[in-house]
Parts: C-alpha cells; sequence; structure tokens
C-alpha cells in the first residue's frame, strides 16, 4: 500500500532548484505540508532573505540550522588529517552533503515527516551523498527527488517555471552557472563550463567570489605561518583561532593571493565525465602545510601507507559513504597517525603558487647530523656496501642466471 504524504520536509537552499520545489511539492501532493530546512554551512549571504522567500512560496517554515563548527570539526578536519581527496579535488560539496543531511534527517523525524526531499539532479553526485545518509539514519523514510520524476528539463525549463509561478530568482539565464557555495569551497558548472575546451573568464566580474585570479594578485609575496595540534590547525601566524575564524581567515589571504583555483574535469559517481571549476583558497593551503608538516612528522611506511588509505577515503566520502563501518575505521586509523603532527609551517603565497618556507615541530624525525653529507656518528658510509649488495642480490643473481641461458 502507498504511504500517504502529508508532510514532507525539504532540503532548502534557496537557489533555483529548491526554489521551485516547494510550489511544486505543493501542486503534486495535494494538501501536505512543506517544511524547509537550510543547513548554514558558511554560504553567507545565500541565506538572506531565505525565511520570507521559503514562505512566500509555500513552506509552513523554515529551519535554518547553523552546522559551521560541526562541519569543519566533524567532517573537514577527518578528511585534512588523512591528506584525502578525490581526483585532486578537496570534497568541498562531498562532505558537506552529510553534515546537511543528518540534520535533516534529525528534524524530518522530530516533525513526524513521511518523507524527505531533495533538489539534486539525476545526473549528479549530490543526490547519492543526501539519500545514503537519510539511509544510515531513517533507513524506512520516502525520499522524494523531483529531478527524476518531473517533466522539467532543464535550467532555463525551471526558470521558466519560476517565472510563470512569480517566483524571485537572484540569477538570470545569463549567469545561471551552478554553483554550490559554503565555508570551504565555491563551485562552477555549467554554461560555457560544460565545454572543456574554454577557459574559465577568471577575469570576468563577478565569476569568482573567494579567490582572484593570479594575474590579479599582488605583486609581493605574502607568508604565513600555520600552527598545527595533532594534526589539526590552531592559529594562523601566532593568532590562536576558533575553527570558522581560521578557515575564514585563510580564505581572505589566500583569496587574495590567487591561491586554490582548481579547474578539472571529473570522473563522476553516477559514469560521466563533469567538469567544474573550484575556489578553495583556505582548503589548499591547509592541505599543502599538513603535507610538508608531515615530511617531517611521520615515518617513511606510515606515510607511504597512509596515501593509499587517503585515496580510498576521498573516493569513500565523494561516493556519498560518509556513515559507513570503513570511513570510520579509516578514520581512527588516521587520528592514530596524527599524534605527533603537531607543529609550524611557514609558506611564501605568490600569485597562485605556494611555497615552502620552512617547517618545525617538537616531533620531527628529520636529524641534520645524520642528513648531513659530512661524517657522523650515526651512519658508517662502509656499511652501505653490504647493504646494496643484499638489496641488490636478486639482481645480480637474475643476470647470472640469464647470462648462462645464452649459452
Amino acid at each position: 500500500m502507498k504511504k500517504e504524504i502529508k508532510k514532507i520536509v525539504l532540503a532548502y537552499s534557496g537557489g533555483l532548484d529548491t526554489s521551485i520545489i516547494i510550489p511544486w511539492l505543493k501542486e503534486n501532493y495535494e494538501g501536505c505540508e512543506v517544511i524547509a530546512v537550510s543547513g548554514n554551512v558558511g554560504q553567507a549571504d545565500e541565506l538572506e532573505g531565505l525565511e520570507e522567500k521559503a514562505l512566500k512560496t509555500g513552506a509552513s517554515k523554515l529551519y535554518i540550522e547553523d552546522l559551521r563548527k560541526e562541519y569543519i570539526e566533524e567532517y573537514i578536519w577527518p578528511c585534512l588529517k588523512a591528506d584525502a581527496k578525490y581526483e585532486d579535488y578537496l570534497l568541498g560539496t562531498s562532505h558537506a552533503r552529510p553534515c546537511i543531511a543528518k540534520r535533516l534527517v534529525e528534524i524530518a523525524l522530530a516533525e513526524g515527516a513521511d518523507a524527505i526531499c531533495h533538489g539534486c539532479t539525476g545526473k549528479g553526485n549530490d543526490q547519492v551523498r543526501f539519500e545514503l545518509t537519510i539511509k544510515a539514519f531513517a533507513p524506512d523514510m520516502t525520499i522524494i527527488a523531483p529531478w527524476r520524476i518531473w517533466d522539467i528539463q532543464s535550467r532555463d525549463e525551471e526558470i521558466d517555471y519560476a517565472e510563470a509561478h512569480n517566483i524571485p530568482l537572484k540569477i538570470s539565464r545569463e549567469t545561471n552557472y551552478s554553483k554550490d557555495k559554503n565555508l570551504w569551497h565555491l563551485s562552477h558548472e555549467g554554461l560555457d563550463l560544460e565545454s572543456p575546451a574554454n577557459e574559465p573568464q577568471y577575469n570576468k566580474e563577478g565569476f569568482l567570489e573567494l579567490s582572484v585570479s593570479p594575474e590579479q594578485a599582488p605583486d609581493t609575496p605574502t607568508y604565513i605561518t600555520i600552527h598545527f595540534e595533532k594534526g589539526v590547525p590552531t592559529a594562523v601566524n601566532g593568532e590562536e583561532m576558533d575553527c570558522i575564524t581560521l578557515v575564514d581567515t585563510l580564505n581572505k589571504i589566500g583569496g587574495a593571493n590567487g591561491i586554490g583555483l582548481l579547474d578539472i574535469v571529473e570522473n563522476r559517481l553516477v559514469g560521466m565525465k563533469s567538469r567544474g571549476v573550484y575556489e578553495t583558497p583556505a582548503g589548499t593551503i591547509l592541505y599543502k602545510a599538513h603535507d610538508v608538516l608531515e615530511t617531517i612528522t611521520l615515518d617513511k611506511e606510515t606515510m607511504h601507507f597512509k596515501t593509499i588509505v587517503a585515496q580510498k577515503l576521498g573516493e569513500l566520502v565523494y561516493n556519498g559513504q560518509w556513515f559507513t563501518p570503513l570511513r570510520e575505521s579509516i578514520g581512527a586509523f588516521v587520528d592514530d597517525t596524527q599524534k605527533h603532527v603537531t607543529g609550524d609551517v611557514t609558506l611564501k603565497l605568490y600569485k597562485g603558487n605556494m611555497i615552502n618556507a620552512g617547517v618545525t615541530s617538537p616531533y620531527s624525525l628529520y636529524n641534520e647530523q645524520t642528513a648531513s653529507f659530512g661524517v657522523d656518528e650515526d651512519y658508517n658510509q662502509k656499511d652501505a656496501a653490504g647493504f646494496i649488495n643484499l638489496f641488490g642480490l636478486p639482481i645480480k643473481v637474475k643476470a647470472q642466471a640469464e647470462a648462462g641461458w645464452d649459452k
């Protein structure tokens, strides 16, 4: 028997998709109540006027949940500590979705909702990220995904629907990039970016929001020093900061120096290749600094194995599998590797480049005496001969055997 839908909780951003979904739900689920939920993960001005807009278009109420601290500490920092990426993408949308969706489920259960609705397209990754999180916390909840069932076929047709229903939009057909913004990144997709042959219009007014192009960055370098405690950044230039302030500070410094622009064609989970342009100033700086610190605080075998783990974690997060046993187990392993990843990293930022300018740690494994070209008590260079003989024995034996085969 089909479940009757009388109350729907909608993941609401106020963007093009979710702006038209509220009236669409009211039209297609007769008598239903729509409760809008917006997770504040740092989209700033995008939240302005959201409540008025949601109520005017048919929602009974709007929750705006401040998830910024939770997002950084419980989602971003675990990925930073692991150095997790997906094809060089720093997961800005990927780890925001489970954070938002978890709160969405909590509100839906508290409200006694019959269904949860999201505005993700049937071609994208976000539908998977939302729905796997919903399944983790409300396995029997009905999920409504309008893009998979309505007759609308394009973003232009969405704008047509909005205009017909007098729904105000902040975009036009000419600036209709698909964007996702939070405190970690800003993504751009669509329009001219759909062709990899087109160069992104970095210098066009209004395109970049967190950054400037390298050409517009200052002609003098900017030095920054970041302090880490057990893999977590805690201070910039000697000033202790809470996590939100720290990310915001680095976004401003990095963005002003053209740091963090990424233009890639990535392999989506659903099977297609997709071109995206990302702005991630703070994230790019933090990944670089953390990586530099690990060069002196992790032993060789742990460092090399951790790169394998990082790739797997990046895939799990990208694929929406945050709330899974493997992701949690990898997190536990990574936390153990970070016990001594404490210290200071100085970077020189210059026109989109990050240049190492010094690293120190009380737990450094780097020994200047041992690494020196000079004679020292730790390393007897004569020992290298025996080492090379044993290390190269398989090569020698194979060569001797092959020489006998030719006779």
